[in-house]
């Protein structure tokens, strides 16, 4: 077996080492796939990388550029690029055996146990494990079903920012409406309530009625949401029959990694126990460490009903979606949710690896430290750059608002960006006005690589603030 290599040994180097990008061998492969590919394709407009192959928190494109990478595939590589100790494992097994629709395989039933022993208290030791299809989108799926199927109701009920996916009962749940335009109706009955934003004013409001905590909720913003939510379920006019579930990222990724205050989800737990619903927490983007602690969930104490997970846990990139949920919900029968690929067996044991790999070298904390310390540099930006409105984020999870004459301000973010890819680290956006800078390393970026890559992202936001200033 492989020997589980320290994280300093993962990666290609510890700072980028670029050329003037895009090279030419790159251009040639952009040219060659805006000819075939389709039109839908997105990354490549915005960060021109032809990628030859990556170690770590490191990429190497076509032309021999080395990059930081402070995306992870929009956290799906929570481990690294290419990991030896995962990726041994992935390669025993396919030449072994790959798809097994659900018949049990060793690597099944030791994956779903895994998952058993890291999952929040409440589930672990009480849950159940289904996969579907191999996407996030197709997890949500599942979950709507097993709402309907064990509430009787039909009616969802999701967040503004929110993102859970793109087939057609996910994009009933997520919120942006670009991704929505031009495909009719979808799914009767979703609705959609304000997500607290912290950072956002507005009036006080009675906090106390709604949030348990103690001085949670800033500005109201809290009770509001709740009261919201509460209003769908047990108001006489609130305009719908009551939703089956309440669906939750416990922090908004799309939506610009928005942290909720104290009280809102312990809040969505009480108001789901007294209606009889469902709480879903969408764990997709936030789940496997990505936030300092297995799940999101964990951070506020809250236990969810189900949640949906994907990204992450297939270790290596391999594709894979899941539900947990309470074995209480355990209720369909042989087929009550399906999908071919439901048995990717390479993908099991590639998650099993990444669990034994985040435990051994103790990622859940080196990713809090990490991710502290990138937020605490961009905190000492903001004391001389008044564009930058707001700093949250958990773990290795992080996003940073930015504004320009008092609104949010989307080309300073591309600009940003830009001006990044081209010192060498490939980072995204977020939010809804694309105007929040988001940051997913992988949990195993090492705090040299922090350092040079937080110096990179500091130096270009105050040169391109420099130049737009001129």
């Amino acid at each position: 077996m492989v020997a589980s290599p320290p994280i300093d040994e993962l990666h290609f180097s510890m700072e980028p080492d670029v050329e003037p990008v895009p090279g030419p061998q790159t251009e040639r492969l952009l040219e060659r796939q805006r000819e075939v590919d389709s039109n839908a394709v997105a990354y490549p407009r915005r960060i021109p990388v032809a990628l030859e192959e990556a170690k770590g928190a490191t990429i190497r494109d076509v032309d021999g550029n080395t990059f930081l990478d402070f995306f992870a595939g929009i956290g799906v590589l929570n481990v690294g690029h290419s990991n030896p100790y995962v990726l041994e494992g992935v390669h025993e097994q396919l030449d072994k055996l790959t798809h097994t629709v659900d018949f049990p395989t060793e690597a099944r039933i030791e994956f779903i146990e895994r998952l058993n022993d890291i999952a929040p208290d409440g589930l672990s030791g009480n849950s159940k494990v289904i996969f579907g299809g191999p996407s996030g989108s197709d997890a949500i799926e599942g979950s709507i079903k097993l709402a309907k199927h064990n509430t009787g109701r039909h009616g969802t009920l999701a967040f503004e920012g929110s993102y859970h996916g793109t087939t057609a009962g996910a994009l009933s749940l997520t919120a942006g409406k670009a991704y929505k335009e031009g495909y009719g109706p979808l799914l009767a009955d979703a609705v959609h309530v304000p997500f607290p934003n912290p950072s956002e004013p507005g009036p006080s409001g009675d906090v106390e009625s709604f949030c348990p905590a103690e001085n949670c909720c800033q500005a109201g913003t809290c009770a509001r949401a709740l009261d919201a939510v509460q209003r769908k379920f047990e108001g006489p006019y609130g305009g719908h029959e009551s939703p089956a579930g309440i669906w939750v990222e416990p922090i908004q990724g799309e939506g610009g990694v928005v942290v909720p205050p104290e009280g809102f989800l312990e809040g969505l737990r009480d108001i789901a126990d007294d209606n009889d619903a469902m709480l879903i927490f969408d764990e997709i983007q936030t789940g496997f460490g990505r936030t300092g602690e297995w799940f999101a969930a964990e951070h506020w104490d809250v236990t969810p009903d189900a949640m949906t997970m994907a990204k992450g846990i297939g270790g290596s990139g391999l594709p894979i979606g899941a539900m947990m949920y309470h074995e209480e919900y355990d209720t369909w029968g042989p087929g009550g949710h399906v999908g071919t690929f439901r048995g990717n067996v390479p993908a099991f044991v590639g998650g099993t690896r990444a669990i034994e790999y985040v435990e051994e070298h103790d990622l859940l904390d080196h990713a809090t430290e990490v991710g502290g310390y990138i937020r605490s540099r961009f905190r000492e930006l903001a004391e001389d750059v008044p564009e930058i409105v707001d700093i949250r984020g958990k773990g290795q999870f992080t996003g940073v608002e930015f504004e320009v004459d008092g609104g949010p301000s989307k080309s300073l973010v591309e600009s940003i960006q830009r001006e990044c890819y081209h010192r060498g680290v490939l980072v995204w956006y977020a939010g809804r006005h694309k105007s929040v800078l988001r940051l997913l390393p992988p949990l195993v970026l090492t705090q040299r690589q922090a350092e040079v890559g937080m110096d990179i992202i500091t130096d270009s936001v105050r040169d391109v603030l420099a130049d737009h200033g001129e």
